[in-house]
């Protein structure tokens, strides 16, 4: 793909940040929001196809971008996203990792070890290996770096309908905080627990039901926008928040 600098003079000029997830959703947000201040952007997700699109919204900010077709559940290809990302770039400077999902099942009982598997893999197995392999080269490298993992309230809120989905996010909790002692202190480690937003995961919510309890218990009374999430990833990727580590901020509308 052809690759173009762009001149801007945004928080993160010159930086160069990896999204995972990043074709869509909370991820595309961020990957767009990062390009707008400044930085170079490596796009991964499973399609390629989904990438390039993002990478071309991308490019068309003036930054440069490169699209990569991984599945952060699969152990084996995170050392050439990895590979693919210093050999495009030769750094990376903020790893952002956003990529999730979770199943819908009728029952506890209905959870299969595949359908466990599926969940904990993408939500915490990856964002833990491809965290160990990229906080390492970003502490030995002169320029250190961030690391934004994406959580979700449902870790400390469990809800019976995704146990799954929730006890791994509790886990990405617990790795911001152990992460950001194996990796300071030139390398900072943070976490944005994401509430309720009108991704296209919404597909599957009951938006009427969901309605009216965000208008009943709900601070900002509606779900979130994916845009609202940039302004707390530019915070922990830029400069603003240097004194920052292990930390786990809420962004949820102020659900109870």
């Amino acid at each position: 793909m052809h690759v173009t600098r762009g001149s801007g003079n945004g928080v993160l000029e010159g930086r160069v940040a990896l999204v995972t997830g990043g074709s869509r959703g909370l991820g595309r947000s961020m990957a767009l929001g990062f390009a707008d201040a400044g930085a170079d952007v490596i796009v991964a997700s499973r399609k390629l196809e989904n990438c390039e699109e993002v990478a071309r919204e991308i490019e068309a900010r003036g930054r440069r971008a490169l699209p990569v077709a991984c599945h952060v559940g699969h152990w084996e290809e995170l050392d050439g996203l990895v590979t693919a990302s210093y050999d495009a770039f030769g750094r990376v400077d903020v790893l952002v990792n956003n990529a999730g999902m979770s199943l819908l099942y009728e029952s506890l009982t209905a959870v299969s070890e595949m359908m466990w598997d599926k969940v904990v893999d993408l939500n915490l197995k990856g964002p833990f290996r491809l965290t160990a392999l990229m906080g390492s080269k970003m502490a030995d490298s002169p320029y250190g770096g961030s690391i934004i993992n994406i959580s979700s309230t449902g870790s400390i809120r469990p809800a019976p309908f995704m146990l799954p989905y929730d006890a791994a996010k509790a886990g990405v909790n617990a790795l911001t905080i152990g992460f950001a002692h194996a990796f300071g202190p030139s390398v900072r480690v943070n976490c944005i627990m994401a509430g309720p937003f009108m991704t296209d995961v919404t597909a599957a919510w009951d938006m009427p039901a969901f309605e009216k309890a965000a208008k009943a218990t709900h601070a900002l009374q509606r779900g979130g926008q994916p845009d609202e999430i940039v302004g707390a990833a530019l915070y922990f990727a830029s400069d603003a928040s240097s004194y920052t580590t292990g930390a786990i901020l809420r962004v949820d509308g102020g659900i109870p």
